[in-house]
């Protein structure tokens, strides 16, 4: 009797969480759906669990517009690759900077970074624009690229994960046997932070793929225009709204984020069974 109440609950469990998959994946499939069908049709019925035929037609709408689609993907590619490098690396190199040195300022500063993650972003959008304005960083890439250098949220989560994670005894025995500080870092501490840089990668990815605000007020040229700016454009047409376009910029402006998901994921994955060994 007990065997068979944990076989139902099991069963149960897998059910919900079966449910669960398809209602994450329902909506991107409807997207990907409503890329192949017109706008009358999206209009008449906007949710079809069935595929049409006006994929050719909608990405000749979203190439014949006056910008670029695919020049907009390797925008949205170089800003997003390198601010997420930039933050994930330089955010890791300040968590353990704050792990494992003893230094008398360690603690006002890590509350100053808490006290950082507190303010948003949209407060400080402005002065930001005059500054970047100033010094003739408006239409450039390393204006979105190099802030990300400053990642208050990464810092503590890199922080909260490298406690447990890092064994100091090891940082020792490299140091003991000759090795710099950089090496250390490089070599021995970035590997065990495998899964804790992954999951900050995706987020960190993710959030400057679709970053729509900052790259609108700072990119002013077509040629530098991201794609969320494209897709933002599609849906301001004054003559007519292309809903099949759109969903077909929207599909091409997810794609890259499932492929860096699941490059990324086995590490992920990784350090949770690590996780569970260790507990």
């Amino acid at each position: 009797m007990k065997g068979e109440r944990i076989s139902i609950v099991r069963i149960f469990m897998y059910l919900f969480c079966i449910l669960l998959a398809i209602l994450s994946i329902l909506p991107f499939f409807i997207m990907i759906v409503n890329a192949t069908r017109s706008t009358t049709q999206i209009q008449q019925h906007a949710v079809s669990l069935v595929p049409s035929g006006y994929l050719l037609n909608n990405l000749k709408i979203l190439t014949g517009k006056s910008f670029n689609p695919i020049r907009g993907f390797i925008n949205s590619m170089i800003i997003s690759a390198g601010s997420t490098a930039c933050a994930v690396y330089f955010s890791t190199m300040t968590a353990y900077a704050l792990v494992v040195y003893k230094w008398k300022l360690r603690q006002p500063f890590f509350t100053f970074i808490l006290a950082v993650m507190m303010i948003p972003a949209q407060v400080v959008s402005i002065g930001f624009y005059q500054f970047m304005y100033q010094i003739h960083m408006t239409n450039n890439f390393l204006a979105l690229i190099l802030p990300a250098i400053a990642a208050p949220a990464m810092v503590f989560f890199m922080r909260q994960f490298m406690i447990p994670a890092l064994p100091i005894d090891i940082i020792n025995s490299a140091r003991i046997d000759g090795s710099k500080e950089f090496y250390t870092f490089n070599a021995i501490v970035l590997p065990i932070m495998k899964p804790a840089i992954a999951t900050q990668a995706i987020f960190s990815f993710v959030s400057s793929w679709n970053n729509l605000f900052l790259p609108l007020i700072l990119l002013t040229k077509q040629e530098k225009y991201t794609m969320p700016i494209m897709v933002s454009l599609l849906k301001g047409d004054i003559y007519k709204t292309e809903y099949g376009a759109i969903y077909c910029g929207l599909t091409l402006t997810v794609l890259p984020l499932f492929i860096v998901y699941f490059l990324l994921s086995k590490y992920i994955i990784a350090g949770v069974a690590l996780g569970g060994v260790k507990g």
